[in-house]
């Protein structure tokens, strides 16, 4: 498409917890149109496919072109600008649920490199297009929109690996074992020492690795990873808070609520009440 231009779809309600779409588009930018300095609630992936632009995170400033890809993470204070003489077009997706972390976690960025040159533009671009063109309000579209999401984290995923295998980096694969590890096995008594030994490195390398490629340190991972998915389970289970503490791996529903209630800002159940609340108002 040529000359300034702006689509875009905003999803107003979504039953699927496990990974939705918060809104997605495309866009031919002015010269110098600027987004922010502000902070999303959700993830955000834009796909540069022409033009440039650049992208603030802080204080660290990165210098966009076509086949760029950046990514902005909840609660970041951030802002991008279009280059005055080349104003940038993108396409971007939005998205949040109780498995989005984990994907972004299996993409090739990190804190350290919020931004990413793609191999394939064009499938990419397809994909997100992919997503827009199935937008609308019924069951049907959402989940078209949906499914090339996950087409389109599918093939961030295989770059990260294919990344991997080139450098021979084996510090962000150990990471990734671990997430796995904890993703299969986070509702069970598991330790720190369980997952390093499940990886095959000393609990102290697992940190470093963590810290390095995450940000956060195993436990705070394992913890958030556990409240998420107690969220999702208040949210749309008719569990009781007790039963919900041990299906996320905490045998103390005392310590899940300490636990949950520093996470969140509020114990468990007022999480709960505020749904049921919305819920009941809605009928």
């Amino acid at each position: 498409m040529s000359g300034v231009y702006k689509q875009s779809f905003k999803q107003n309600y979504t039953d699927n917890v496990e990974l939705s779409i918060f809104n997605c588009g495309l866009e031919s930018c002015t010269p110098g149109h600027t987004w922010g300095p502000g902070i999303r609630d959700h993830y955000l992936i834009h796909l540069v496919v022409s033009g440039r632009g650049t992208y603030r995170i802080g204080q660290q400033s990165y210098s966009l072109e076509a086949g760029h890809l950046f990514l902005i993470k909840p609660n970041q204070l951030i802002s991008y600008t279009a280059d005055m003489e080349d104003p940038w077009e993108y396409y971007w997706v939005g998205f949040n649920g109780a498995f989005a972390s984990k994907f972004v976690q299996q993409t090739p960025f990190t804190d350290a490199r919020p931004v990413h040159r793609c191999k394939d533009m064009e499938k990419l671009k397809e994909l997100l297009h992919g997503i827009y063109l199935h937008r609308g309000p019924e069951p049907q579209n959402e989940a078209m929109m949906v499914g090339y999401l996950y087409l389109f984290m599918a093939n961030l995923i295989q770059e990260a690996q294919e990344m991997e295998s080139r450098t021979g980096n084996s510090s962000s694969q150990y990471v990734l074992n671990a997430i796995k590890y904890i993703q299969f096995n986070y509702s069970q008594d598991i330790s720190i020492d369980d997952i390093a030994k499940s990886v095959g490195v000393s609990r102290s390398h697992l940190y470093r690795v963590f810290m390095s490629n995450v940000g956060q340190s195993p436990i705070d991972y394992l913890t958030s990873y556990r409240i998420n998915e107690a969220c999702a389970l208040l949210r749309t289970s008719q569990l009781s808070i007790a039963e919900i503490a041990v299906s996320v791996g905490f045998f103390d529903q005392f310590y899940f609520s300490r636990v949950f209630k520093k996470a969140k800002g509020v114990p468990p159940s007022k999480y709960m009440a505020s749904f049921e609340h919305a819920s009941n108002s809605e009928k």
